[in-house]
């Protein structure tokens, strides 16, 4: 790999990781915390972009890689299981893996 694509990875993820915090930010705001809103939207447009963007290792990894976040998905599961919201955690699971699946498609489509 050349170092210009080590560079524009670098940053493109510094891009992709400030986006990400200030889209979770507003949705989460508006949405209120009760439920993970902010990243159900943070990983539904990143599903959707990366649909878009195809094997482009760039925007892929770079921005797209930083954007979305299994981590932070799956530890708001937990957070919602382990309080007890049971039917929530499962919403978001099921839920995410639906709205992930068909904006990735629905971008591959266009």
């Amino acid at each position: 790999m050349s170092l210009g694509t080590w560079l524009g990875i670098a940053a493109l993820g510094g891009v992709g990781a400030t986006a990400r915090f200030l889209l979770d930010g507003v949705v989460s705001s508006r949405a209120g915390t009760a439920f993970p809103w902010g990243t159900l939207a943070v990983n539904a447009t990143g599903s959707f972009a990366l649909g878009l963007a195809g094997t482009s290792v760039l925007v892929g990894t770079g921005l797209l890689g930083a954007y979305t976040t299994f981590s932070t998905w799956m530890l708001e599961t937990h957070r919602l299981a382990e309080d007890g919201r049971w039917r929530p955690a499962v919403v978001n699971v099921v839920g995410s893996l639906a709205v992930g699946l068909a904006a990735a498609w629905l971008g591959r489509q266009l």
